[in-house]
């Protein structure tokens, strides 16, 4: 058993990848991760749709124990990354069958709120996944600065606390109270 994280940014520094951190931050030490950074994967093998390239294979091969994935996008003009939706058309369509998959997405204002649920669910429904854990979208406002750079509010780590809950995989600590 493990727990798979796909970036789905082709950004190093993005808010995306920064929330997927946190978000497994917040999940027990005890299960072991996978972490898939799609900008890292052979581009040309991504374009080709080569599911026969070794870091392609390795990267789906992650998935198959994983009760629970977690998938990290920015959104971009209402939708999930090209990247990402690069790499998910080369999983099997039950690559996601029988798990638990948190969907997180950043960007620069609320109005993309929505996208997590109209772009990105349907094609993981596609994927076989029928435990879609409620999205967790931050916007460009909802970051603070700290010593170590951005971090989501304790709103945003409530939320992602809520969402991870309800997933296969115990919780690092207590979740956070979301403020009345």
């Amino acid at each position: 058993m493990s727990i798979v994280a796909i970036s789905g940014s082709p950004s190093a520094g993005s808010r995306s990848a920064r929330l997927l951190r946190h978000a497994l931050e917040r999940l027990s030490d005890e299960v072991p991760r996978h972490e898939i950074t799609v900008r890292d994967l052979p581009p040309a093998a991504l374009l080709r749709g080569d599911v026969d390239d070794p870091a392609i294979r390795r990267a789906i091969a992650q998935l198959a124990s994983a009760p629970l994935v977690l998938v990290a996008t920015p959104i971009y003009k209402a939708a999930y990354s090209g990247l990402l939706k690069a790499f998910l058309d080369l999983l099997p369509e039950d690559a996601l069958r029988l798990k638990s998959v948190l969907p997180l997405g950043t960007g620069g204002s609320p109005a993309h709120l929505l996208a997590l649920e109209y772009a990105l669910k349907p094609v993981l429904g596609a994927l076989g996944a029928r435990h879609v854990l409620d999205p967790v979208y931050v916007a460009d406002a909802q970051w603070t600065a700290d010593e170590a750079g951005l971090v989501p509010s304790d709103d945003i780590t409530a939320r992602l606390d809520r969402a991870l809950s309800d997933g296969p995989v115990p919780l690092r600590s207590a979740p956070v109270a979301l403020a009345a």
